[in-house]
């Protein structure tokens, strides 16, 4: 089965960085892009950036604008985010995730991974 595998995350002061990392294997899938979300407890998870694999466009949500950068490894099938200027609302379990081709949903998610920002 497809497995993206998330190994980063942490514990980091606000104003501080932390890179994702998201590698995916074990299946064949369609993939058109590649997105990060974001789950705070108790609430609905969240759109937080994706990267096309072909060209390499990104899309941001508005609150990481200028401070989170995703970026991708074609050769190694891993995509990343890098996070600055990070602020305890940032605190979420972050989750990677496959949108698919053609229907442009996201079909395969990672594990997920607990970034904590503390203040």
């Amino acid at each position: 089965q497809v497995q993206l595998v998330e190994p980063g995350g942490g514990l980091v002061q606000a104003g501080g960085s932390l890179r994702l990392s998201c590698a995916a294997s074990g299946g064949t899938f369609s993939s058109y892009a590649m997105g990060w979300f974001l789950q705070a407890p108790g609430k609905e998870r969240e759109f937080v950036a994706r990267i096309t694999w072909r060209g390499g466009d990104t899309y941001y949500a508005d609150s990481v604008k200028g401070r989170f950068t995703i970026s991708r490894d074609n050769a190694k099938n891993t995509v990343y985010l890098q996070m600055t200027s990070l602020k305890p609302e940032d605190t979420a379990v972050y989750y990677c995730a496959n949108q698919q081709g053609g229907s442009y949903r996201y079909n395969y998610w990672g594990q997920g991974t607990q970034v904590t920002v503390s203040s």
